[in-house]
């Protein structure tokens, strides 16, 4: 009897326990930790994030419109070597905007996820070559801690599937995107911004038009007529900054603006000869100019460093007084101007480049026009204390000028390379690596550089992916270049 006694109190002090735990476990369960959250609270961050990893210096000295004249700049004399896989944080976060959104059932985020991946994808295997795609994201829910590297023509035709069907997505959409800080939530915008980037994305694919299963030229054509595109500045993906914590313009107060950081000599001259008033807001007068009393629309009071020269050699004309600095406006103000991730002007250039090359009908002339206005038009409303000298007749006269009239270009390498060329001077804290890979697939503009420099093709790959993902990296390494040629001199297959 006692023996039984004994077992049911036993028996009773289990369950207990286990009612116990289980009350416990729900008592215990952290009402500040959540386990979801709407995607309009993820998407404002993802947005100022891209918006501020294109507004970069690094970039500008190796697409020469920066130089240091107190050290050797890496990106000024083509010196890197490995890059980083930073981006896949960002794409963590838009893969959990995703998710979020599948299980609240809003297809628009879906859509705006679907853009950000195909974004920073693009970016990704511009930089290295192949990369992990289809496996890359899926640690949570799978074995793929160590994913392998998809040959780059699959990642290309992966962002533009992506694409593809996140237009559709949107083309039924009509709720307002709430959170969003590009477009207010229009639905409209985001499709032409969808569709602006697939144009984007083919044109980096001009040395494709060959490959059948890729149609480059076809899939261009009937975007460029059948879908809806931006209209005018007022569509552009733009990042208007704030004077608030964590909002302000990416450089402003930045420390890196100090004695040493000067204009290329390369990027004024180019905007002399045009005569492109655009150089008064870009940078400022020499300290020589200023003190011989030259008016800021007086070109020749502007002057850049040689790029190619030892930082010496800049340091001592910098001390005479003969170098130009980046506007003040760029680190003094909070609001300076809004940051593009893809905007009308440079789409309407993509559009001259593709009539020039036959892709499409249409007037190259008027697309290349309607490209170099709308960047006036930009700088007119946003450039404090600028508009004046670059109003709608200033834009008209610039294009009267033989050097940019677009009627001058009678083959098409000659109207590819002023196209490019005003892609390019658009770019100025803007567009991130963008000039100096179009600089590899046109060959324009050409970058100065010291004898016997060579421009390097890509990043080599990242030290972390050598310690975590070594028997993939190595079968992507060997697959591109041939066994253990991880170097920046190596072509990957877009530029082939």
């Amino acid at each position: 009897m006692k023996t039984h006694t004994k077992i049911l109190w036993s028996l009773l002090a289990v369950a207990a326990t286990a009612g116990s735990c289980r009350k416990l476990e729900e008592i215990n369960v952290n009402p500040n930790s959540l386990t979801s959250v709407n995607p309009q609270l993820i998407l404002p961050r993802l947005e100022l994030v891209a918006a501020s990893q294109m507004n970069s210096t690094s970039p500008l000295y190796a697409i020469k419109m920066l130089v240091q004249a107190d050290g050797e700049s890496t990106e000024q004399f083509y010196k890197w070597d490995r890059g980083n896989f930073d981006a896949y944080n960002n794409l963590r976060d838009i893969t959990k905007m995703a998710e979020e959104a599948e299980k609240a059932g809003l297809s628009s985020y879906k859509a705006v996820a679907k853009f950000f991946r195909a974004f920073y994808f693009y970016n990704i295997t511009i930089h290295f070559g192949d990369i992990p795609y289809s496996e890359a994201l899926k640690g949570e829910i799978g074995d793929y801690k160590a994913p392998a590297y998809d040959e780059q023509k699959a990642v290309f035709a992966g962002i533009l599937k992506e694409l593809e069907e996140a237009n559709d997505i949107l083309k039924a959409e009509k709720t307002i995107i709430a959170g969003d800080l590009i477009f207010k939530g229009d639905v409209t915008k985001w499709q032409k911004l969808v569709n602006s980037f697939r144009l984007k994305v083919l044109m980096t694919l001009s040395k494709k038009t060959g490959d059948s299963d890729l149609a480059i030229r076809t899939k261009f054509s009937a975007i460029a007529n059948n879908e809806p595109l931006l209209q005018g500045n007022g569509d552009n993906a733009q990042l208007v900054w704030l004077d608030q914590q964590s909002n302000r313009y990416p450089q402003f107060n930045s420390s890196s603006f100090g004695s040493g950081m000067y204009m290329d000599s390369t990027f004024i001259q180019r905007l002399q000869e045009r005569k492109d008033p655009r150089l008064f807001i870009y940078c400022t007068q020499t300290k020589s100019g200023k003190e011989a009393g030259k008016p800021i629309t007086d070109f020749s009071s502007y002057e850049g460093g040689d790029p190619a020269a030892p930082y010496g050699t800049l340091n001592v004309k910098a001390t005479q007084g003969n170098l130009s600095k980046v506007n003040e406006r760029y680190y003094k103000d909070p609001t300076a101007e809004p940051t593009v991730l893809m905007g009308y002007a440079e789409q309407q250039l993509i559009l001259a480049e593709a009539a020039s090359r036959g892709w499409i009908g249409g007037d190259a002339k008027a697309y290349y026009e309607a490209g170099v206005k709308a960047s006036f038009a930009f700088y007119n409303q946003y450039a404090k204390g600028y508009a004046s000298h670059v109003e709608e007749a200033d834009a008209t006269a610039y294009l009267a000028e033989p050097i940019n009239n677009f009627s001058t270009a009678t083959t098409e390498e000659e109207k590819v390379a002023m196209i490019i060329m005003q892609k390019y001077l658009l770019s100025y804290f803007q567009r991130s690596w963008e000039p100096y890979y179009e600089a590899l697939r046109t060959g324009y503009p050409s970058f100065r550089r010291p004898a016997g420099v060579n421009l390097p093709n890509r990043f080599m790959y990242p030290t972390t992916e050598i310690n975590t993902n070594s028997e993939n990296l190595l079968t992507a390494i060997t697959r591109q270049f041939g066994e253990g040629n991880d170097k920046t001199s190596g072509q990957t297959w877009w530029l082939k």
